[in-house]
């Protein structure tokens, strides 16, 4: 090899890696990120149910929270809602807005329409693998009628998009066991 082709090799070689590196960075996700999609998500519960009474404005802004929060359109979504028996998993779009404020699975009453005035998260532990995260904790909805506040548990999953927004592909959720007395 010549001197000019070790030249060119090392150029393209620095180039290489500049460029990857950027990649890596672009789609690098912190917990920082975790935390504002999780507080997205509650606000979106919130105003899902402040819509409640207006069934087409509360489904569009349901679906306009499902697209731009979970990950259905970027490789899809493991979503296990919490109040889900007969059709446990939702694996497209139409099937989540079902759960958030119902339509086409038959079990399904509108979580989402409770309505909700505040969620708020508290996570177990948040584990971040450069290009996903997994959160797991607690989270508190609080009823807009009664100030009531329900604990669930979660396991939320997290990667980036494309164009570097934070999303859902795993959504787990339950209702904390209750020993028999």
């Amino acid at each position: 090899m010549n001197k000019k082709s070790k030249y060119l090799c090392a150029i393209l070689t620095t180039a290489f890696a500049v460029s990857s590196f950027s990649a890596f960075a672009a789609s690098s996700i912190t917990k920082d990120e975790v935390s504002a999609a999780q507080t997205k998500w509650g606000e979106c519960i919130v105003k899902i149910g402040k819509a409640a009474d207006k069934k087409d404005e509360a489904k569009a802004t349901a679906f306009a929270c499902i697209d731009s929060l979970y990950a259905y359109d970027n490789g899809g979504v493991l979503f296990k809602p919490t109040k889900a028996a007969e059709k446990q998993f939702r694996s497209t779009k139409e099937e989540a807005l079902s759960y958030f404020v119902t339509g086409s699975v038959a079990e399904d009453h509108g979580f989402a329409l409770q309505p909700w005035s505040k969620v708020r998260f508290e996570n177990a532990n948040t584990i971040v693998d450069t290009d996903s995260a997994i959160s797991m904790g607690n989270y508190f909805f609080t009823d807009a009628k009664t100030g009531k506040e329900v604990k669930a548990e979660y396991t939320f999953g997290y990667i980036k998009d494309d164009k570097g927004n934070l999303r859902i592909n795993l959504h787990h959720s339950s209702l904390p066991y209750q020993p028999a007395h």
